[in-house]
């Protein structure tokens, strides 16, 4: 305990030091001025790679969150098995250095780093992936994407809680290098779904430090808590203005890292984010207005990047409730969407209309069955429902989360539905984490959405509306969907297999639980100062590999 005396002296030190920490930077600022170097220079010279990242990270534990958000974050922070090599989507060395497969594809045996460490210097273990993935699939975490690791042996047996003993799970430490995995089918996507955060190990101690196994939110990601084996490590989270990173000296491939360190900015004004980067503040956005594509086009083509990518913009229905638990009404307005006049009068970022929800030609598979845009049919099907011209239909809301693009497709299909259907439709925006929650909990009539594929495969897209499902969020659940899914599961035929998940996708888009909007495209502006940057279908980015360049 400390005297009033020694409190009084401590402060008194406390701001001393203050002073000459506030002085200290005044003459640094000077320093610069002096030298000609203005601040964007100096953020350069730093090494510190200032990124926007749109909205706040919802959590730091990779096992439960959902969003891009955070897989950009999390993908600094921690690292899987296997990393995707952003240039041709295959797997490459990460958490293991290398791998073998079985020849009936069910076994894999993997060797890890022998340098691995987590940041707080403890060896990465094989135990660490069976407690994680233990952890991730425990009934009591609810782990929303937890049917990613089904296709482990009994890992679906273990995660719906028909099994108890883990052991039975398809995960087994060899040795405290050599990991064992068997799976419950084949899957040709395994690999590169190591690099998705649903897999990355977790630090058993640190997790139990702060709780037990499967508690959620407790205070182990929190700064100076947080443990992580990736490129980089967790220096400070002040939410809703910065998470910084910086290098981890443990990391196994250290020495090839370049950055000081990866500073996220949770900005979802895009007009904001945009002007940050005009001034310098940022190297890397997240979006660009779409009233500003254009300009940067004419004048700093440099720094626009406009890429392909694998995700579907696309309206959630709540099926639980009035009145979109009636397919008819759910077909009435996808029947009204005009993707075409969206596309070609609001959008400028090179999107294509989606008259299907997975995107065409994903590893081979392009949907047969198409929705469609149909105005006289949407307004039979409205009146069919009982709700001829509108009339006496309650008023809905669109939810979106709190991002300027969002806000103007909301609106235009809010002019369309009136346009068409007659009904009245309101715009409700929340917080990106309150907007998450608010899905989750089904507490929504309609809500905007996105997904991009987690692996380069059309049934990670269509899985996400399995009845049971973390990530459906729509109240819907179809057998026949289920059925079909799990039988491309099981099937190692590739034409039966894409028969199987034409079928399911056929179902999802005639019973109306979703309307796809149209299929994105990769908009950001990127400085260029920037080296080692590869844009890819996923927008994953190997922050172990980007560079600054000298001024």
């Amino acid at each position: 305990m400390h005297s009033q005396a020694e409190l009084g002296n401590e402060n008194k030190g406390q701001s001393y030091m203050r002073f000459i920490v506030t002085a200290l930077s005044v003459l640094i600022c000077l320093l610069i001025m002096s030298c000609g170097v203005s601040e964007k220079e100096a953020r350069v010279d730093s090494r510190i790679f200032h990124v926007g990242n749109r909205s706040e990270v919802e959590d730091l534990d990779p096992h439960l969150v959902t969003g891009i958000a955070e897989m950009r974050a999390l993908s600094a922070l921690f690292e899987g098995l296997a990393l995707v090599d952003p240039a041709t989507s295959k797997a490459v060395p990460g958490a293991a250095k290398s791998w073998t497969i079985s020849e009936d594809g069910l076994v894999y045996t993997f060797q890890l780093q022998e340098a691995g460490k987590w940041s707080n210097g403890d060896p990465v273990t094989t135990q660490d992936f069976v407690y994680a993935w233990q952890r991730m699939l425990s009934p009591e975490l609810a782990a929303e994407y937890a049917y990613m690791l089904h296709c482990l042996k009994n890992g679906k047996a273990y995660n719906e809680g028909t099994l108890k003993d883990f052991s039975q799970v398809g995960v087994k430490a060899l040795d405290t290098r050599v990991l064992e995995v068997t799976l419950e089918n084949p899957t040709p996507y395994f690999l590169t779904m190591q690099a998705h955060y649903s897999w990355f190990p977790v630090h058993q101690a640190t997790i139990e430090a702060f709780g037990t196994m499967t508690q959620r939110g407790s205070a182990w990601t929190r700064t100076g808590n947080h443990v992580s084996n990736g490129p980089f490590q967790l220096s400070d989270w002040r939410p809703d203005e910065v998470l910084e990173t910086v290098a981890n000296p443990k990391y196994w491939n250290a020495e090839n890292v370049q950055l000081d360190g990866v500073y996220f900015y949770p900005m979802s004004n895009e007009q904001t984010e945009e002007r940050s980067f005009r001034k310098g503040e940022l190297q890397m956005t997240y979006s660009i207005p779409m009233f500003r594509i254009d300009t940067y086009r004419a004048e700093q083509p440099e720094v626009l990047q406009i890429h392909p990518y694998l995700q579907t913009y696309f309206y959630r229905f709540n099926c639980s409730r009035p009145p979109f638990d009636d397919a008819r009404v759910r077909q009435a307005f996808g029947l009204s969407v005009d993707r075409e006049r969206l596309v070609r009068d609001v959008l400028q970022g090179g999107e294509a209309p989606a008259y299907a929800y997975t995107p065409p030609n994903t590893a081979g598979y392009t949907p047969e069955y198409k929705v469609e845009t149909n105005a006289e049919r949407a307004q039979e099907m409205l009146a069919a429902a009982g709700y001829p011209g509108g009339e006496g239909f309650p008023k809905v809301e669109i939810l979106y989360n709190s991002a300027e693009t969002d806000k103007i497709i909301a609106e235009t299909l809010q002019s369309m539905w009136k346009e068409v259907l007659g009904v009245e439709v309101g715009l409700y925006n929340q917080d990106y984490k309150v907007y998450l929650s608010s899905m989750s909990a089904l507490n929504y009539d309609i809500a905007r959405s996105t997904w991009l594929g987690d692996v380069i495969d059309p049934v990670n897209f269509l899985e996400c509306f399995l009845t049971d499902a973390g990530n459906n969020r729509t109240g819907w659940s179809s057998v026949d969907f289920d059925g079909a899914i799990n039988a491309a599961y099981g099937e190692p035929d590739p034409e039966k297999r894409n028969a199987h998940l034409q079928r399911a996708e056929k179902i999802l888009l005639e019973e109306g639980a979703i309307t796809p909007v149209f299929y994105q495209t990769q908009k950001f502006l990127l400085d260029t100062r920037v080296t080692g940057f590869q844009a890819n279908l996923q927008g994953l980015v190997r922050w172990d590999q980007i560079g600054l360049s000298a001024l």
